[in-house]
């Protein structure tokens, strides 16, 4: 489980320094915006499988709030529906892109109930300085009072 953490974090890390939305950890899924990371053990504890780390992308909860009522409502494919849909497509195609430049595997998830969730596999090799990081690692921070 801690790797599976650990590796949540770099994936967080990596997607806040591509400049995408990203919700704090354990923030309740109905406030969430943008890209939520998160640790799934579900299939681990129910079917012996690999703990997970899924990344998935939440739009507005006005407008998630809008598809689920239509849909509820079996409206067909309205403008909600279509909006939301099409941005959580693009988004795990931006995702998994954004992931592998920075030395993850990443894939759609392949879950008919989570749809458009997004699949991290692994990341980059141990010890690899992120892109986004320091050229030297005893480099302190730029310091705003100089």
């Amino acid at each position: 489980m801690a790797e599976a953490e650990r590796l949540a974090e770099q994936v967080r890390d990596e997607l806040t320094a591509a400049g995408l939305p990203v919700a704090s950890p354990g923030l309740a899924p109905e406030l969430a915006i943008g890209a939520m990371v998160r640790v799934d053990a579900w299939n681990h504890h129910f079917h012996g499988e690999e703990i997970e780390v899924v990344v998935s992308w939440k739009v507005s909860s006005r407008l998630r709030s809008n598809a689920m009522r239509d849909a509820r409502q079996h409206q067909g494919v309205t403008p909600a529906i279509r909006q939301s849909g099409e941005t959580q497509i693009a988004m795990a195609a931006a995702v998994i892109a954004i992931l592998s430049a920075a030395g993850f595997t990443a894939r759609d998830h392949d879950n008919d109930m989570s749809p458009f969730d997004v699949r991290v596999l692994a990341g980059p090799e141990w010890g690899r300085r992120p892109a986004w990081g320091f050229p030297d690692e005893d480099l302190d921070p730029p310091s705003s009072a100089t």
